[in-house]
């Protein structure tokens, strides 16, 4: 894949600052995309925009097509009559730098099932035939969504596999009684996404009419609760009962001694293959619809797997297995043509990996924040003059301390070979910005940093923190008035130095 030399930020949209308690895409979006404009970038990276559970992860979501109902922009459906200013007189006092989960699911459904309210018994004869139009092109995935959020609704919010047996088969007199039962339920779900898709769509079209494209993000497995898991049951290791035999993980390595028990359920590729990929070909052709490039969260996953018997404790005792990954893509690429995808090779990578990434011409992905310890620090494969061209280059991700925060926990080795790279002392108010010249001037072909890293923030604005359930995962919000001219500036400035400015060919 033949990408431009070109520059970005990382930013997930719940981090846009506003008045609704969680970042929307109205016109804090909107504000976002002008200053990237002025920045000089091209690339906006977001984190998966599908709806949250629990924990709020956007990489644990109820739906691999769905897009999450927070994201909604309140001021744009008051400005249509989805919602009126009576509606949202009980707004709340949110905090401006935090999202707060636990009340926006309370509160934030509310409003958007007044807003359903009002289309339903209102005229908007234009919107009602733009909403049958998007439940006819999005059928494939949307009706099973839908009536398993209703379900879920209906069931106190368990898991499916919690449900009456008959449902939780697919049974089909449950499920047609189902569909008649919550019938309302089924269309005011469906109603959100419609919003949802709607607002996106209208920013990814402004970002385009300023040079600016999208990455997006797909996490290679899909949660236990999720409408995937539910409607296709034959594709997943689940016993008659709706129970996984074995679940996804990460071994033991130098990070955790016990591993990673992810819980995801498991793909039973013969299935898979043996109905041509379909439901992958779907699912890329529905991020294609969203994205302009999707970077596949542990790409590794596609050679080999590990495989943890469920139940378990920890993910000690798993095994890899193979995974059919040439033949995927391929016959991808068969039905779609070229693919835009990041292959997020992180951790420990094995020739066999990096053939699979390489066979397919997909971009890895080199963290500058691991550039500086390890033993053999020269060898180290992150330094910036080790880095491929064929990669993208962040400081750091969304996983990841900020890079203030990570200088002012790293070993004395580290800050030791830092200074070395950069060729002077590197102090706490400079770090940030040093890694980012680091990322632009470095040979990689595209080059990210997230938001917190451009205004210099420490740990206090980590977006996660793996392994954890802490309340400020997931939450950081950037406060109003952050995105100063100034900044803007000398970011365009150190992106046209580096060779990475287009000048872009806006549209009206």
């Amino acid at each position: 894949m033949n990408l431009p030399r070109s520059s970005g930020i990382l930013l997930h949209p719940t981090s846009f600052p506003g008045r609704y308690g969680v970042g929307e895409l109205g016109a804090s979006a909107y504000a976002f995309l002008d200053w990237l404009y002025d920045a000089g970038q091209q690339w906006w990276q977001v984190l998966p925009l599908g709806p949250t559970g629990y924990g709020d992860s956007p990489y644990q979501s109820f739906s691999a097509f769905a897009g999450n109902p927070y994201l909604i922009s309140f001021d744009d459906l008051k400005k249509e009559g989805l919602l009126t200013e009576e509606d949202l007189q009980d707004t709340p006092d949110f905090l401006p730098g935090k999202v707060d989960y636990g009340w926006i699911y309370i509160w934030k459904f509310q409003k958007l099932q007044a807003a359903y309210t009002h289309f339903k018994n209102g005229a908007f004869t234009n919107l009602k035939a733009e909403f049958a139009t998007f439940k006819a092109q999005e059928d494939a995935w949307l009706e099973d969504y839908a009536l398993f959020m209703a379900l879920k609704d209906e069931n106190g919010g368990l898991p499916w596999n919690a449900w009456d047996l008959p449902i939780r088969q697919r049974k089909a007199q449950a499920m047609q009684d189902a569909r008649i039962r919550l019938a309302d339920d089924i269309e005011r779900i469906s109603f959100y996404q419609f919003l949802f898709f709607r607002a996106w769509t209208q920013v990814r079209a402004y970002a385009h009419s300023k040079g600016i494209q999208v990455i997006g993000d797909i996490p290679i497995f899909v949660a236990m609760d999720s409408a995937d898991a539910w409607a296709n049951p034959d594709q997943f290791y689940f016993d008659d009962l709706g129970q996984p035999t074995v679940v996804a993980g990460v071994p033991p390595d130098y990070f955790s001694e016990t591993g990673q028990l992810w819980g995801n359920p498991l793909y039973r590729w013969d299935v898979m293959q043996a109905q041509g990929f379909q439901w992958w070909i779907e699912r890329i052709k529905g991020c294609l619809k969203l994205y302009d490039l999707v970077r596949i969260d542990h790409f590794r996953g596609f050679e080999a797997y590990w495989e943890i018997q469920y139940p378990a404790e920890n993910a000690i005792d798993g095994q890899w297995v193979k995974a059919p990954g040439k033949e995927l893509f391929k016959t991808i690429l068969d039905a779609l043509g070229e693919i835009p995808i990041i292959a997020e090779d992180l951790g420990v990578i094995t020739e066999e990996v990096e053939d699979l990434r390489d066979s397919f011409g997909f971009p890895g992905m080199a963290i500058l924040q691991f550039a500086f310890g390890g033993g053999d620090w020269a060898s180290n494969a992150f330094l910036p003059e080790n880095l491929k061209d064929n990669q993208i280059v962040y400081s750091g991700t969304h996983d990841n301390d900020t890079t203030r925060g990570w200088f002012n926990a790293a070993k004395e080795d580290e800050l030791t070979h830092l200074n070395q790279v950069a060729g002077s002392e590197v102090t706490e108010d400079r770090v940030a910005w040093v890694l980012t010249e680091m990322a632009w001037r470095s040979r990689a072909r595209v080059s990210i940093v997230p938001l917190q890293d451009v205004l210099n923030l420490d740990t206090a604005a980590r977006m996660n923190l793996p392994g954890s359930l802490s309340d400020s995962n997931w939450s950081w919000r950037y406060p109003q008035g952050a995105l100063s001219p100034f900044v803007a500036r000398r970011l365009k400035s150190l992106t046209q130095e580096a060779g990475r400015y287009v000048q872009p060919r806006v549209t009206a």
